[in-house]
């Protein structure tokens, strides 16, 4: 065993939100029905989460930069979260970079990643395509997105501009989304939550296991291990570390990233029990690889620019 990361931290994908400025349907509606949603109750997170709630749940963890990933703002309102972000408080490095919402196949989507783009904090854009057969877990609006000539029009612009794009889907999605990347071999994918191992019976991880597989031989597509308890609500390490280690099987330290999917993962675990799975599976990996998982890997795909961790001395604890 080499040891437990103690270096710097990036968390390459949390949220922020103001409730009182009614931008955000789903938590809204959440609130309306007394917060119940796809994976249990929505209640605990009902409530405005800023820089501070963040930095205070993550206090014990050296993050040092991190990424935003949108938070389901509202499409009547187009970049306005960019816009809200910037005026936030981000010298701590909570929000350092951007990965903005544009519904790709909008009328005005080219214009919008445009403006987005244009926007020296935005790395990215992410656009929900996570469909599924039973109604109450779809947060798409309809299947087959990926493969729909306006939608694609739409992802085209973003390697014209530098962007990545951050691929939120269901394992039964896969076959489709391995069409996708192989389609745009020029832009960068990054695949949220572990690619959502969300059908936990053993035909359900078996659709996962073989997809997550094909993905992982793509040389554009990169993968975050984040909110994994959120399909295993009942956790233990023990229950986790087949999910995560299939995960690193498949994309290796140099193309994964951990993240905390905060406050949404807070539902299910709290940030230090995260980070304590994340650093206690990573401990017999090399140095450099845990620094891949923890910092390096986050750092080059969303150009963080950040220096690089100090010398091994002083980054483990034995």
């Amino acid at each position: 065993m080499t040891g437990r990361y103690s270096g710097p931290v990036i968390d390459p994908h949390h949220h922020l939100w103001d409730l009182s400025l009614g931008r955000h349907p789903w938590l809204e509606k959440a609130r309306a029905t007394g917060g119940e949603m796809v994976y249990g109750s929505l209640a605990p997170i009902l409530r405005d989460y800023g820089v501070e709630d963040y930095r205070r749940d993550a206090a014990n963890q050296n993050i040092v930069a991190t990424v935003h990933v949108e938070a389901g703002w509202s499409d009547a309102h187009p970049l306005e979260e960019s816009r809200w972000l910037g005026g936030l408080d981000r010298s701590s490095g909570v929000a350092s970079r951007f990965i903005a919402r544009v519904p790709l196949d909008s009328p005005d989507a080219i214009g919008l990643i445009a403006a987005e783009a244009a926007n020296p904090h935005v790395v990215g854009i992410r656009d929900i395509v996570s469909w599924h057969a039973e109604q109450s877990k779809s947060f798409a609006p309809r299947a087959h997105r990926m493969a729909d000539p306006v939608w694609r029009a739409g992802l085209a612009e973003l390697s014209r501009h530098g962007l990545v794009f951050d691929l939120m889907l269901y394992p039964a999605q896969m076959g489709e989304a391995l069409d996708l990347v192989r389609a745009f071999p020029e832009t960068l994918f990054v695949l949220n939550h572990g690619g959502s191992p969300a059908d936990r019976d053993a035909a359900g991880m078996v659709i996962w296991r073989s997809g997550l597989r094909a993905l992982g031989r793509e040389p554009n597509v990169r993968l975050k291990i984040s909110d994994l308890v959120a399909y295993d609500n009942d956790w233990t390490l023990e229950s986790l570390s087949p999910v995560i280690e299939h995960c690193l099987d498949c994309f290796g330290p140099s193309r994964a990233m951990f993240a905390s999917d905060f406050p949404v993962a807070g539902l299910h675990a709290s940030f230090d029990e995260i980070y304590d799975v994340f650093r206690t599976l990573a401990a017999p990996l090399s140095l450099d690889e845990q620094q891949a998982l923890f910092f390096t890997t986050a750092n080059e795909t969303y150009r963080l620019e950040l220096a690089a961790p100090a010398a091994a001395k002083g980054e483990l604890h034995v």
